[in-house]
């Protein structure tokens, strides 16, 4: 990524998280305005150690990024282990409670 992308992509990040951790009301337009210029620098990116570093650091561009890559990547940013972790414990309790259900009353 060129250096000037890569400064606007890092100024657009540090802008959403501002606007994300802002304690007071956040005009909509400008709000949506941040992200749809955010969008599209991600769109642009490439897949580099610049953007993940600008990922790493912002949790609101982290996610964005991943909600634009979801229709051919999944969730690609979230962690498998915990993917996985989640999984297994949500068929655990759906076992569990189906185990209770079936059981004669007393």
């Amino acid at each position: 990524m060129n250096t000037t992308a890569t400064k606007n992509l890092v100024m657009l990040a540090r802008m959403l998280e501002r606007l994300d951790r802002s304690a007071e009301a956040v005009d909509a337009q400008q709000y949506r305005g941040v992200v749809e210029h955010l969008a599209e620098a991600l769109r642009s990116a490439p897949h580099d150690a610049a953007l993940d570093a600008v990922l790493e650091a912002s949790p609101a561009t982290a996610e964005l990024y991943e909600n634009l890559q979801y229709g051919h990547a999944g969730l690609c940013r979230s962690p498998l282990e915990r993917a996985l972790n989640a999984e297994l414990a949500a068929r655990a309790a759906i076992d569990a409670a189906r185990k209770s259900a079936a059981q004669p009353k007393a």
